[in-house]
């Protein structure tokens, strides 16, 4: 079984027992967030598809961990033009391993 999911803007596909970084989320490790945003519900070749959400459709996580991904730099220049600018940024993530998928 199957299902894919809205979180934070982006859409996952996800099955029981996989391990997975999603952006951060407002929960405590050791913590199970429920996903009321499922978009699509599969298994073999029974599939629901939602409009946009599957109706009943809920996927229940376990948070795992939280942490930040690793930098990036950022850097802008103009050649010529005494223009040089340098940042560097790491996106937080929380860690969360699927539970179950409960379909409506």
């Amino acid at each position: 079984m199957y299902a894919v999911i809205k979180s934070g803007g982006n859409q996952h596909r996800v099955e029981p027992g996989e391990v997975l970084k999603l952006e951060k989320l407002d929960a405590e490790a050791g913590s199970t967030v429920d996903f009321n945003e499922v978009m699509l519900i599969g298994e073999g070749a029974d599939i629901k598809v939602g409009k946009p959400f599957v109706e009943g459709g809920k996927v229940t996580a376990e948070v795992l961990a939280h942490g930040n991904g690793r930098k990036v730099n950022i850097i802008k220049f103009k050649r010529r033009k005494h223009y040089r600018r340098q940042g560097s940024h790491r996106q937080a993530f929380t860690q969360v391993k699927i539970k179950e998928i409960t379909g409506g």
